[in-house]
């Protein structure tokens, strides 16, 4: 059905604790403007206790579906009634798809959010051009995991704080991540062309990421999923250095697309417009 033409009207939201933070509500709210459609996307504050119940009301209140954020994501694979492979394979759910008999379908964007950002602010990156490193071993982490190993990367080196995290997540992936030592961090980016920062370290209010880029070759892409800062302190010395970056907003873009795209009827593009209204609020 194209929206465009229908008189109904679409309800959407995102359902985190807290949600206040959220900038789902602008990308969204942006993208119904454009496109002259009858809708809303609306923060949703769900404590986790009640996020079955939450779920479960979706349908009876009329809404097409949601996203998911922080602390919800891996607990909702027990409450939608059907997931893709993606979701699966990820261990998370971060959109909801309410299906025409009200039942509940998760996937998850997080992977294609990051892929397309990874293309769109470097263009040349290409998955042949060496390991990848990433850092962290959570939710983010096994998304990058996912769309590096979809995109056809053949060596992905795994390295967490807790060794125990990462080696269980590359035993959860197999061929081609393996986990590698925290303390060997800085020598596993000898070859790599791409480093990825899954972790909160650098984030607004917490430390900066402490690794060594000396082994890192020049035409290593250097990726940090934190968005506030737009430019971390891990950007900032990867420039410096000559190297291609990516910050993380463009991840919380195109995210929201696939999910905005089975709710509204259309699929929405990454504008300089949406950036703009984004980073206004940052």
């Amino acid at each position: 059905m194209n929206t465009r033409t229908s008189d109904k009207y679409v309800l959407a939201g995102v359902m985190g604790w807290p949600i206040s933070h959220s900038r789902s509500p602008v990308i969204h709210g942006h993208w119904i403007s454009q496109w002259g459609l009858r809708g809303s996307y609306v923060p949703l504050a769900v404590n986790p206790v009640a996020l079955p119940q939450a779920l479960s009301g979706l349908a009876a209140l009329g809404f097409a579906g949601c996203n998911l954020t922080l602390p919800h994501k891996v607990d909702a694979l027990a409450c939608v009634h059907e997931m893709d492979a993606v979701a699966r394979q990820i261990g998370a759910v971060n959109t909801v798809i309410v299906n025409p008999d009200g039942s509940l379908r998760g996937t998850n964007t997080d992977a294609f959010g990051y892929i397309q950002s990874l293309h769109e602010a470097q263009p040349s990156w290409q998955a042949a051009q060496g390991a990848a490193v990433v850092l962290g071993a959570g939710g983010a982490a096994r998304a990058v995991v996912w769309a590096l190993a979809d995109a056809g990367v053949k060596d992905i080196r795994l390295i967490n704080r807790s060794p125990d995290k990462a080696h269980a997540l590359a035993a959860a992936f197999g061929s081609p991540v393996r986990a590698c030592p925290w303390e060997q961090r800085a020598d596993a980016l000898a070859d790599a062309g791409l480093l990825v920062n899954t972790t909160t370290q650098g984030m607004q209010g917490q430390p900066a990421l402490d690794i060594d880029l000396a082994a890192l070759p020049l035409h290593a892409v250097v990726s940090d999923i934190v968005y506030t800062p737009l430019k971390t302190d891990l950007l900032m010395r990867a420039e410096q250095r000559g190297h291609p970056i990516v910050n993380g907003l463009g991840m919380l873009l195109h995210q929201a697309r696939p999910g905005f795209a089975a709710w509204f009827g259309v699929m929405p593009e990454v504008t300089p417009a949406l950036w703009q209204a984004v980073l206004a609020t940052l």
